[in-house]
């Protein structure tokens, strides 16, 4: 798997490469490479250039064309003979960060194949990566406790079995020989004989296997912990990662939940118990969703979203300063409803309006208005309108608007709490003053 993941402490410098298509235009596909960017310095790599290419779809055989790879093949050449260059002229530098750079990793917007691996490594000579093995490295470096180290390495053992045969090629071949006289096989290992490749893929099985049962266990023992919990609504904090998630937790829970502005700070979902006025109940903070999150990621992190299928109440934390917020959203609901959860009660929490900004319109300009035109004031009109009221708008870094928000979240709690326990007995009274 050393091959697949950024495991050096330096900053490596990497190439991204994104295509344009049909389904996907241009300004899509630089929201796409401005987000991959993000993931590439969270998992601690700087990016120096990017390559697009305009095609009907991915290339079977090499993702992009031949000519745009050669153009990136050239690229790297060029970036490799300035650092050659700049270490016969060293003295001339401050340190080593002036230097210009190698290009250490190209790293590709979509999942590659290992056909499309194994042939774009061989003409560009430097580590591949995808969105996909990019983001199961974020996610090993952020795994903190036991389930979420073996949730991690789960996915990357079910990304890596379809590609052993290119991590491996330099020992496919026989460990045995032929079982009579003469064969050429080492002293003790004559015989029918097992290719490396399916000695690994024999190995990583037995791993998977093993996984499974650990995190069944794991699971079987969570399940218990829920049940234990009592009469208590759960509610759990949605959305797109980087959205502010952990740091509005820690503002209603009073907690130390650690929150870093990088992608995917929260692996491990948090819960505590949070009481408005007379009212306890269940707060969750859970793992971010992205763009083409990995199917086996989703599928290996299936006991940690349990909190999200089990939740009474869903808050779905929205970044409103994002450019491209609303594709979170529609992200954010169509993992939701893969995950069985569109019934569940939710409401909208537009998160940082502090940070959101606009470009007023010139009074002669009579083209129609462009999202970058829209005030905070109008976009709260539109979404109020929209979700008939059930949203706020908030600030949890500058504690903006957090009072209206627990006000509401206590109305909707308490509705749910008298819902699912009629017979309450639970609920103190508010000593009055």
């Amino acid at each position: 798997m050393k091959e697949f993941v950024i495991s050096e402490a330096k900053a490596e410098t990497a190439i991204l490469v994104g295509l344009i298509t049909g389904q996907q235009d241009e300004a899509k596909t630089n929201e796409y490479l401005d987000e991959l960017e993000f993931l590439a310095t969270t998992a601690g790599a700087r990016t120096v250039k990017r390559f697009t290419q305009k095609v009907g779809g991915p290339s079977s055989v090499t993702y992009v064309g031949s000519g745009k790879l050669e153009e990136i093949r050239q690229y790297i050449k060029q970036c490799e003979d300035a650092y050659d260059e700049a270490m016969e002229h060293r003295e001339d530098y401050e340190s080593d960060a002036d230097m210009p750079q190698p290009v250490g990793m190209v790293i590709f917007d979509d999942e590659l194949s290992a056909k499309q691996i194994r042939n774009i490594e061989k003409e560009l000579q430097v580590k591949i990566l995808d969105r996909t093995s990019l983001i199961l490295d974020i996610f090993a470096m952020r795994a903190q406790t036991a389930e979420a180290k073996a949730q991690v390495e789960l996915a990357q053992h079910r990304y890596m079995l379809p590609r052993l045969q290119r991590l491996w090629t330099h020992l496919e071949r026989q460990g045995g020989g032929s079982g009579g006289g003469g064969g050429k096989g080492s002293v003790g290992l004559r015989g029918p004989g097992e290719t490396q490749l399916e000695m690994d893929r024999r190995i990583i099985l037995h791993r998977i296997t093993l996984l499974k049962q650990r995190l069944a266990e794991i699971d079987k023992q969570k399940t218990t912990q829920r049940k234990n919990r009592g009469r208590l609504i759960r509610v759990a904090l949605v959305g797109y990662t980087n959205v502010g998630k952990s740091t509005l937790m820690n503002l209603l829970s009073k907690s130390d939940v650690f929150a870093e502005n990088k992608l995917f700070a929260t692996l491990d979902t948090t819960v505590r118990k949070v009481t408005i006025e007379n009212l306890p109940f269940l707060l969750a903070d859970t793992v971010g969703f992205i763009r083409k999150l990995p199917s086996d990621l989703v599928e290996s992190f299936k006991s940690t979203l349990d909190e999200v299928r089990e939740a009474d109440l869903l808050v779905h934390v929205v970044d409103i300063s994002h450019p491209d917020f609303e594709d979170q959203i529609r992200v954010v609901e169509q993992t939701l409803s893969e995950l069985g959860c569109s019934e569940t009660p939710s409401m909208v929490v537009f998160n940082k309006i502090d940070a959101y900004t606009w470009t007023p319109q010139e009074e002669d300009d009579l083209t129609e208005p462009t999202k970058e035109n829209v005030s905070l004031e109008e976009l709260k009109k539109t979404w109020m309108a929209k979700m008939h009221g059930d949203c706020l708008f908030i600030s949890a870094k500058q504690k903006e608007n957090v009072e209206e928000l627990r006000t509401t979240l206590y109305n909707k709690v308490r509705e749910l709490h008298v819902q699912k326990y009629p017979y309450n007995d639970f609920l103190y009274t508010i000593e009055e003053n």
